[in-house]
C-alpha cells in the first residue's frame, strides 16, 4: 500500500522515485550477504542522485550528518526509556506526536536539542512525581503497530477514560538506530521492524513489556502496512503464552479512516479493560504485583548500530 502512495506522487509531480527493497530477515543474525545486497542498491542510488542533483556525494557531510543524527537518536531513546517509571512521567501518545522529528529531521541540530531538553524533562517529572498522563494510571499496556494518525484522539479517548495510559511502543524506539557509515546504514535497515524474524520481534516486544510493566496489550492491525501486521497473530499468541497478559486487538489504518471503526475499537478496549480489572483485583487480593515486571533476560539496547 505505502509503495503505491510514492508511486502516485512520482506520477503526479513528473519526478524520479528510488525505492531500496529491503529483503525478509528470517534469521537472527544478519548475513553479510544481504548487507552486500543493500550496500549495492545504496550505491546505485547515491549514483543516480548525483546525476539528477549534478552534484558528487561528499562523505564528510554524510559523517557530520551521522554525528547529529546519532546525538539525536540516542537522546530520543533516552526520552523513550523513561515510559518504564511507575508511575509514567509521559502517555506513549506523547511520543506518537514527536515522532516526526525523529523520522524527518533526525540529521537537524535543532531536532537532537528538543529530544535531549524532552528526556531532561522527563527526568524532572520522575523526581518531581508530575506526568502528561493527568488521569489515574490504573492500567499500563503495550500499544503494537503504526498508530492511525488521523484519528489520534480516537485512539486515546477510550484508554483515558478508562485510566489506561500506554507505557511501550514498539513503534517509537525503533526509529533510534545509530550508524556512522553507508554499511552499518545498510545493517541497521535489515533490522527494522518489518524486516526480522518473529523471534526477533517477540524478544524486543517481550523484554519491552518487562522493562517497562505492563497488564495488557492493544494490537492495531493496520491495513496499510501488512508486512507489519501479517505476524502479529502468531506473536499475540506467544505474548499470551509467555507474559500471561490479555491481548486485544482492533482493524485500523495509519491513513485512510475509513478502515477503522470507533465503536469497534471502543469495544474492544472495554472488554481489555473489564480483563484487566479482574486480575487487578485477584492480584492485590494475593498481595501480586499487577503488572508483568518479570526478571528480565536481557536488558533492551535499543542504540545498538544494527537495530
Amino acid at each position: 500500500m505505502m509503495t503505491k502512495w510514492y508511486e502516485n506522487i512520482a506520477r503526479m509531480h513528473d519526478i524520479p522515485m528510488i525505492m531500496i527493497d529491503i529483503p525478509f530477515q528470517n534469521t537472527v543474525d544478519v548475513p553479510e550477504e544481504k548487507v552486500d545486497y543493500l550496500m549495492g542498491q545504496f550505491e546505485y542510488a547515491i549514483h543516480q542522485l548525483e546525476k539528477l542533483t549534478g552534484k558528487k556525494f561528499d562523505e564528510k557531510k554524510f559523517e557530520e550528518a551521522c554525528q547529529i543524527a546519532n546525538r539525536t537518536a540516542a537522546a530520543w531513546l533516552k526520552a523513550c526509556s523513561y515510559m518504564a517509571y511507575e508511575p509514567s512521567p509521559l502517555s506513549g501518545f506523547d511520543l506518537f506526536n514527536h515522532m516526526a522529528d525523529i523520522v524527518a529531521a533526525r540529521c537537524e541540530i535543532d531536532a537532537a536539542e528538543g529530544f535531549e531538553l524532552l528526556a531532561e524533562e522527563y527526568e524532572q517529572s520522575v523526581k518531581e512525581g508530575t506526568s502528561t498522563w493527568e488521569y489515574p494510571e490504573e492500567h499500563r499496556i503495550l500499544f503494537e503497530g503504526i498508530p492511525c494518525w488521523p484519528g489520534l484522539r480516537n485512539l486515546f479517548e477510550p484508554l483515558k477514560q478508562n485510566g489506561v495510559n500506554v507505557t511501550a511502543v514498539v513503534y517509537a524506539p525503533a526509529f533510534g538506530f545509530q550508524y556512522t557509515t553507508v554499511r552499518e546504514m545498510a545493517a541497521a535497515y535489515c533490522k527494522a521492524p518489518c524486516s526480522v524474524c518473529i523471534e526477533d520481534g517477540v524478544e524486543w516486544r517481550e523484554t519491552m513489556a518487562k522493562e517497562n510493566g505492563v497488564s495488557g496489550a492493544l494490537v492495531n492491525y493496520n491495513r496499510s502496512c501488512k508486512p507489519w501486521s501479517g505476524a502479529m497473530p502468531e506473536i499475540e499468541r506467544r505474548w499470551r503464552e509467555d507474559l500471561d497478559i490479555p491481548v486485544v486487538h482492533f482493524d485500523g489504518d495509519q491513513a485512510d479512516e475509513r478502515n477503522f471503526s470507533q465503536e469497534q475499537y471502543k469495544t474492544r478496549v472495554q472488554g481489555l479493560v473489564e480483563i484487566m480489572n479482574e486480575r487487578k483485583a485477584d492480584r492485590i487480593a494475593k498481595g501480586e504485583d499487577i503488572y508483568t515486571n518479570f526478571e528480565n533476560t536481557k536488558e533492551t539496547d535499543w542504540s545498538k548500530t544494527t537495530i
